[in-house]
């Protein structure tokens, strides 16, 4: 007997201050990468599908964006602090 399927895995990559697209604040927003993995008796062994996603902390809508949008949003230099 083969026991195979799938597993999610949740990364958070940053956490972000960017206006809301619903609510219209300017709040923190987490930027996360969701991994979808091929498992084989319970072991991962590779990435079935890759997304990336930023949720407001004020109302909590998540909105879905590409690779490339997810890096340039890591690569921001940070805000200083005041």
């Amino acid at each position: 007997m083969i026991i195979f399927g799938t597993r999610g895995y949740v990364f958070q990559l940053a956490v972000l201050t960017l206006v809301c697209g619903n609510c219209g604040n300017s709040t923190a927003h987490t930027l996360r990468k969701h991994v979808t993995k091929f498992t084989l008796f319970f072991i991962p062994l590779f990435p079935v599908s890759t997304k990336f996603r930023t949720q407001c902390t004020l109302c909590g809508v998540e909105h879905q964006i590409g690779k490339e949008r997810a890096d340039a949003m890591l690569a921001r230099p940070a805000a200083p602090a005041s």
